[in-house]
Order: structure tokens, then sequence, then C-alpha cells
């Protein structure tokens, strides 16, 4: 299987470049869809397309589990900053980026004298390369791989991932529970250097409003707003919530915006305040916000209550092979499509988290590669030994 393997790295590689050239952004996700799909079926696998996903899966025991692997074919918009064509790059010139980059980055690091040379052949480069192109071609290889195989496994390609779109794994998430019962495990895909997260922070974001009385400033009339805020803004970095997770710690809180006034002369009678809150699985998010709102006078409005904490069962399967084959793991700061679905998961894909969603995006081939092997080997320890 050596050989099929090392085929199935090098059209990985090609597919990811094919990818990238077509613009994808959430709720734009119909021509990579469309591609991906017919790329899938000139490879001869059979899936479906249910809006703007793919699913397909290799199902040989139906009284045992099903493995899934899922990742989103979306991307956020490019930034304007980038150094080359986001979606057609020069590859010669997004090489010279990404190795003046890793320069800068050796040189930050105390005692690390080298650098890594990059070549045009080393990188895959564009939007959606490393967040999460790369994870959607590696468990394409890893799927084909296993076909034919026994073992059962079901490959979930979503849309709508980056802005929480109604149409991606919030849709299919009903569907496949309704295949597949309650026998599912997942590995959700995003760049996490293929180490295992086994649990992730939610995000509760809230806009606050504090309301005061109008009034002069020269008379000292009414009731500034400000001043309100400023007090419930105190209380809010001093509230320890109870509940320590034993993965990820305290919840964390921070207001990251504020807005008052319209006038020097005028006490504001309205005061705006944003709550960032990276939530763990002790909370839910309804829970957080009321107890918010219970030591704060000004009004706590959630802009959305379901980008929820997740974590891996104590006793997973997931968690306990990851250890066997000695995957390190860890606890995500950022969220993903683990938070839409409900069953035992871990989050682990190639490239690296720190650069999504910026300028000159890209992921190392070898990283590609290596994903590959290690999504084989750990099928292979999970399912199959």
């Amino acid at each position: 299987m050596e050989g099929y393997i090392d085929t199935l790295k090098a059209e990985a590689v090609e597919l990811l470049k094919d990818m990238v050239a077509i613009p994808s952004l959430s709720f734009s996700e119909d021509a990579v869809c469309t591609f991906v799909s017919g790329w899938l079926s000139d490879k001869g696998v059979q899936h479906e397309r249910i809006g703007n996903n793919i699913i397909a899966e290799h199902i040989t025991d139906k009284g045992r589990p099903v493995l899934m692997l899922c990742a989103h074919m979306d991307t956020v918009p490019p930034s304007p900053e980038y150094s080359f064509d986001p979606y057609k790059p020069d590859y010669e010139a997004a090489a010279k980026e990404v190795e003046e980059k890793m320069k800068v980055e050796a040189a930050a690091k105390e005692g690390e004298k080298g650098y890594m040379k990059v070549r045009a052949e080393d990188i895959v480069a564009g939007l959606g390369s490393n967040d999460d192109g790369a994870s959607v071609v590696a468990m394409i290889a890893a799927y084909r791989y296993f076909s034919g195989q026994d073992v059962n496994i079901v490959l979930v390609l979503t849309c709508e991932e980056e802005r929480s779109g109604q149409g991606g794994m919030t849709a299919m998430w009903p569907l496949l529970q309704e295949r597949y019962g309650e026998g599912i495990y997942a590995i959700v895909g995003e760049p996490t250097g293929m180490k295992a997260a086994t649990s992730e922070r939610g995000l509760l974001v809230i806009d606050a409003q504090a309301h005061g009385v109008s009034g002069h400033a020269a008379r000292n009339e009414g009731v500034n707003a400000i001043y309100i805020a400023l007090e419930d803004i105190g209380k809010l970095l001093d509230h320890k919530f109870a509940k320590v997770s034993p993965r990820m710690g305290n919840v964390n809180l921070n207001v990251t915006q504020i807005n008052a006034g319209t006038a020097h002369n005028v006490v504001p009678d309205s005061c705006t305040f944003v709550i960032d809150i990276r939530p763990t699985e002790q909370y839910t998010n309804e829970e957080i916000l009321n107890e918010l709102q219970g030591i704060c006078r000004s009004t706590l409005k959630p802009r959305n209550l379901k980008n929820r904490s997740s974590a891996s069962g104590e006793h997973s399967p997931l968690t306990q092979t990851a250890e066997r084959l000695g995957i390190e793991s860890f606890s995500s700061p950022t969220t993903s499509d683990w938070m839409r679905i409900t069953c035992d998961a871990i989050k682990m894909g190639p490239g690296d988290s720190s650069r999504s969603h910026r300028k000159d995006e890209f992921v190392f081939t070898e990283e590609i590669e290596e994903a590959i092997e290690t999504y084989i080997r750990f099928i292979h320890e999970y399912a199959l030994e």
C-alpha cells in the first residue's frame, strides 16, 4: 500500500491547489463544492451532495460505531494585505514570503539562529489552503485509503462553517444522527499541527447597554450612563465563575469595545459595550448570560447562544487512541464545527492555526503528507486493531 499512499499524497496536494483557485467564501461555496464533487466522481468515490455539503460513506457493519471525518470547504474573505494573489499565487513569490516569515520567527526565538529554506514546491499557498483546505484533502485521502477495508467511516465536507450558517453542519447533523444513531465518533479537521484537541472553548459575544438620563454637564444634570457602564465593567472583571474546567481552566471574559456620548457638554443617557466570553464545558452559554445579568445594571443581549464549548468524553476511545499513538493533546481556544455536533470527538488536522484568517495563508506540502499518514495510523489503531 506504500505506493498507493504516495499517490494519495500527490493527488491531495494538487487537489488543494485547484481548490484554492476557486473562490469559496461562506454562503458562496457552490463552485468549490461542484468541483470537489466532480473530482471525487473522477476518482470513483461514491458520494452524495446535499446543498453545498458532501457525504461519502463506507459502512461494512451497521452494528459497529461510525467514525466521521469532517472538514469545511468555505473560507473567510481574503485580507487586502496579501503579498500574492490569494487565489492564483505566484509560487516563487509566495515561497519567498514564507521564507522571510520563517526567518523573522526564527530570529524572535531566543537561541534559535537557523531558518527553513522554502521552495515553491514546498508549499500550497492562498486563501483556504491552511484553513481548512489542508484538512479537506488529507481527510479525502484517508477516506480513499480505507475504501474496501472492514471499517465504518464517513467523510463529511461542509459549507458555511466560517460564518456559523444554518446550511452546513447545523443542517447535516440531524441527518447524520438519523442515519447512524448514537454510534458516531468524529475527527474534526482544523489546523492543529496534527495535535489532538480534546476540548475547545465556545464563544459568547454580548452587547451590553447601560441606561442613564440625559442632562447638561454644566449643571450636573442627569444620570451618566458611562458611570453605570464602568461600574458594571468593574463587576464583570472582578467576577469569578465557580466551576473550573479540568482541561480549560476558567471561563475567559474581556470587555473589548465601548461607546457613548454625543457632545462634550451632554451627559449621555446610553453607553454600549461589548463583552467577549470564551466559555468552558462547565457552563452553557445561557447559564453564563444569566449569571452576568444578575450582577449588572446594564442590559445584556447575546448575539448568539449556539457557539458552545465542547470536550471529549472522560473515557473517549478517540483520546485513548491518540494517547496510544503518542499524539500530543491540548485544549483549543478556537471554535469549529465541533460545537454543532453532539457526539464524542477530537479536533485534529494539518497546518497551523496562527496562519488562519491572515494574509499570505499557506500550508507546507509536508504537513499534508504527514497528516495523511497520521490519519491512516489513527484509523487503523482506532477501528482495526
